[in-house]
């Protein structure tokens, strides 16, 4: 038998498939990023629809007893958490919306508003004394 060669055998990646695994986990994340902004912000609006909810259950029962709906002009949030003590709401320390409330005998609109992702668009929900809850301006979108 005769002398064997030795066959250099390194093993690794090359740069091209480095650079190429680079590129491919850029493209998943620049789309995986938006979704996840995205699915936070969604989150946060569950606040918003919950406490309006609230209130609307609120001011109804308190118009059952008194006639007349409550707390005009009042605004509440984290730093006034007991704005709308008349009606028996109350905001929670890390509120993220500020709740204003627009009363009359016979009508009511309490609107909510936030900047959830720190851009020029806030996120604002309204309700009525019908209990449309309706999304005016979609932080989400934005």
């Amino acid at each position: 038998m005769g002398k064997r060669e030795k066959v250099n055998q390194q093993k690794g990646f090359t740069l091209i498939e480095l650079m190429i695994v680079v590129v491919i986990i850029g493209i998943l994340s620049a789309l995986a990023i938006p979704r996840f902004m995205q699915s936070t912000v969604k989150s946060k609006q569950t606040e918003a629809k919950q406490l309006l909810k609230q209130i609307y259950s609120m001011q109804r029962a308190y118009r059952q007893e008194y006639d007349t709906y409550v707390c005009n002009g009042l605004t509440a949030s984290s730093g006034a958490p007991n704005a709308f003590g008349t009606i028996g709401v109350q905001i929670q320390p890390g509120a993220r919306y500020s709740y204003a409330m627009v009363a009359a005998v016979n009508a009511f609109t309490c609107t909510a508003t936030a900047n959830l992702d720190d851009d020029a668009t806030n996120d604002v929900w309204t309700i009525d004394q019908t209990g449309a809850l309706v999304n005016t301006t979609n932080d989400v979108d934005s």
